[in-house]
């Protein structure tokens, strides 16, 4: 399925001699993709319809639907009149645990809130990272001037977020969404397939830093995460929290941290 269309538009021109041009404008897809489990539609996302498998292995993950990889035993992407449907087939005990899980749901939306059962589930009881390397400010800065160039579908369009994971201050692979929270599952299930070693780099988003966010990084053990944009007050207690290097406001020239600067190298 296409992750963009081409658009006729009328752009409205102001100044001295007002016009209507008619032109042409490419605009993201944004589709319906229900994650299936051992035949129990779970959770509808709303997203950008390529690296679904990566998104709905992610996903799982970063929800502690699956606590590995190797719990996932098949995965089947399936078109419908209405949207996309993603069969996974998972281990039996993390089905009767998504099965209890769902009882105490009474619906689910995206933003990671709608449905949950208690006020304390907004806190959510995350890991605390382990962590043995630092990173540098310059791989930082090195990230960030690359980019623009690897966000291919956010230049044509203007309207979608972008997951990096980076080391050494390369962007390994980048992934993106209409959705800032489907970018980072679509790169989090990339990086469990690939076997990533989270301490071996950072991830980079082009998004503000939710709650949301943070939580997902922790639950892969991912160190350290840089946001273009800013982070929120509960994304940074969970960073706190979690042992999390957050960063935002991040610039080529200057970013600002939040927490755990002491994982960060000035060089």
């Amino acid at each position: 399925m296409n992750t963009h269309i081409t658009h006729t538009v009328c752009r409205i021109r102001s100044g001295a001699a007002a016009e209507a041009v008619e032109t042409a404008d490419v605009l993201a897809e944004e589709t319906p993709v229900a994650l299936v489990y051992n035949g129990i539609s779970h959770v509808v996302l709303m997203a950008t319809p390529a690296d679904l498998e990566a998104l709905a292995l992610g996903f799982s993950l970063s929800e502690g639907i699956l606590t590995k990889a190797g719990e996932l035993y098949g995965i089947e992407t399936k078109p419908s009149c209405n949207g996309i449907e993603v069969h996974l087939e998972i281990a039996a005990a993390r089905f009767h645990a998504l099965k209890a899980r769902r009882r105490n749901m009474g619906g689910r939306s995206g933003c990671g809130l709608c449905g949950i059962d208690s006020l304390a589930a907004v806190q959510p009881d995350l890991p605390v990272v382990a962590r043995s390397r630092t990173i540098r400010n310059a791989d930082i800065q090195t990230a960030l001037n690359g980019l623009e160039a690897h966000q291919t579908l956010r230049n044509l369009t203007g309207s979608v977020h972008g997951a990096a994971w980076v080391e050494n201050g390369r962007i390994v692979r980048l992934f993106e969404d209409v959705g800032r929270h489907n970018a980072l599952d679509k790169l989090l299930g990339f990086m469990a397939r690939q076997e990533t070693d989270p301490q071996q780099g950072f991830v980079l988003i082009s998004s503000r830093a939710s709650y949301e966010m943070v939580a997902k990084a922790a639950m892969l053990g991912i160190g350290a995460v840089a946001a273009v944009s800013a982070p929120t007050a509960l994304a940074v207690r969970l960073a706190e929290q979690a042992g999390i290097t957050l960063i935002g406001f991040a610039k080529p020239q200057q970013f600002t941290v939040y927490s755990h600067r002491n994982w960060l190298e000035a060089v």
